[in-house]
């Protein structure tokens, strides 16, 4: 059989360009000269975007200034699969590792921005596709087969099991009939949008306000002072405080880096087949995710095309984010296969194009949100392939320790925690790259055979037995 050539590499993301196509927004040239502000952020993604608004939020006449080292939305924020989720699926984890009381705090903060997301884009006329029809986890394998009962368990137990329902495969199928589907669970708590659109949405409600936004603006070196001094290709900025929100970025940063490392996630996306969709039965809007600790996710588009994307791939050793994360051939060659087969029905159907970006992730599997000792530059990092929804939190949190506000936000368990780290150079990058291979290939094994082969069993298990919340 002739093997499907790749798809072409979208010019940055076909959300990012689709964005763009409608609305490319006022310019923000690059920073030249010298600027002061009140609150410098570095990073123009989700972080530093919500955490720009709600300073604006808190105190309206406050000075700020974002430093962006591409546009708004070049970098994961344009990129992701638009799932808007809290962390209810993680509930069972959260309750062992925190406490019953904080992870229902941490969970309930997440699912207040997974509703205020469609309150702001509402509110500020920003059409981001938000879509509130819940997300599905999938069994795709015998081994995956009830990996949510502990969560069910957790929510009954906690009171919030009515966020949850346990799905036969055939109800599965009758959301989304895939072959390999087999049982499930639907979490009504969740939403999708268009990552690219709420991304420049933001930009252009800051820009509104006043904020200046400098897009091509890299931030070459970064003193904390106080007062915190970014130097950048053709100025600097001087404030009083700073948020660092520089998501896997934050790699390249010394504070930041012994507890992120970085992974690859890519996506293939279709061109439009509605009438296979509905053949399918996929048109409720409802986000699709399965259990592998490779996971698959999967979600439509209004024009009836699937965005099907796989996290947990990484193209190399991973020790810089470099070219190979925003479109990887090997990566990009196994999600579109493994699209083919959760999908024979859509054999005819071609690939328009696909893309990927980097996800920083920690060793809990959480966020984390903090400062320096001197208190003026304040970081958050971390989402582990949950970031539109967590983000917004996290701008309510960062804006909160650059005012030195005290609330039930910065109570958190995100907050002010000292994260894991991860093990040093030379055996993180290798030993990462070894065991993430490992994952995938459990995961494939597990599926094509049913089971395992327990070599690489026990290396995908790696990464749990030394106490991260990390792999199967």
């Amino acid at each position: 059989m002739e093997r499907e050539p790749l798809p072409p590499p979208a010019r940055r993301s076909w959300w990012l360009e689709e964005a763009l196509a409608d609305d490319p927004g006022e310019p923000c040239p690059p920073l030249a000269g010298r600027v002061r502000a009140d609150v410098l952020v570095v990073g123009g993604g989700y972080t530093g975007l919500w955490s720009a608004w709600f300073l604006t939020e808190l105190e309206p006449s406050l000075r700020v200034v974002i430093c962006e080292q591409d546009i708004v939305g070049g970098g994961p924020s344009g990129r992701n699969g638009g799932f808007v989720n809290s962390w209810w699926n993680g509930l069972a984890a959260y309750a062992r590792r925190l406490g019953d009381a904080q992870a229902l705090a941490l969970c309930r903060a997440g699912a207040e921005s997974v509703a205020e997301i469609g309150t702001w884009c509402e509110a500020n006329g920003v059409d981001a596709w938000y879509t509130r029809a819940g997300d599905l986890g999938v069994s795709v394998s015998p081994a995956q087969d009830g990996r949510w009962r502990d969560t069910l368990e957790a929510a009954e137990r906690l009171g919030v099991g009515d966020l949850f329902e346990e799905l036969p495969p055939e109800r599965v199928r009758e959301l989304c009939d895939s072959p390999l589907f087999r049982g499930g669970v639907l979490l009504r708590d969740s939403a999708t949008v268009q990552p690219a659109r709420l991304a420049r949405g933001l930009r252009r409600a800051l820009l509104g306000r006043g904020v200046r936004i400098f897009e091509g603006t890299p931030v070459r070196r970064f003193r904390a002072g106080p007062p915190a001094e970014a130097e950048t290709p053709l100025g600097s900025v001087v404030a009083e405080r700073a948020i660092i929100a520089v998501n896997a970025w934050g790699i390249h940063w010394r504070r930041l880096r012994p507890h992120l490392a970085v992974r690859g996630s890519y996506i293939v996306l279709t061109a439009p087949a509605p009438e296979r969709l509905r053949g399918i039965g996929w048109t409720s809007g409802v986000s699709i995710w399965d259990l592998r600790a490779s996971l698959h996710y999967l979600r439509t588009t209004p024009d009836g095309r699937i965005a099907f994307g796989a996290g947990g791939l990484q193209p190399d050793l991973a020790r810089r984010i470099g070219p190979r994360f925003a479109y990887d051939p090997r990566s990009v060659a196994i999600v579109a296969r493994d699209f083919r087969r959760m999908f024979p029905s859509f054999a005819a159907v071609p690939l328009a194009c696909a893309w990927g970006g980097p996800i920083d992730i920690s060793g809990d599997h959480l966020p984390f949100f903090g400062s320096n000792p001197a208190g003026n530059v304040h970081h958050g990092v971390g989402y582990t392939g949950n970031g539109v929804a967590p983000s917004h939190l996290g701008g309510k949190i960062l804006a909160r320790l650059a005012l030195g506000i005290e609330d039930r936000y910065t109570e958190l368990p995100l907050v002010r925690r000292e994260p894991m780290r991860f093990p040093p150079e030379p055996l993180r990058s290798p030993g990462m790259l070894v065991v993430n291979r490992a994952i995938r290939r459990k995961d494939d094994e597990e599926l094509e055979r049913g089971r395992a082969n327990p070599v690489v069993s026990f290396v995908a298990r790696l990464p749990r037995r030394l106490g991260y919340e990390l792999g199967p």
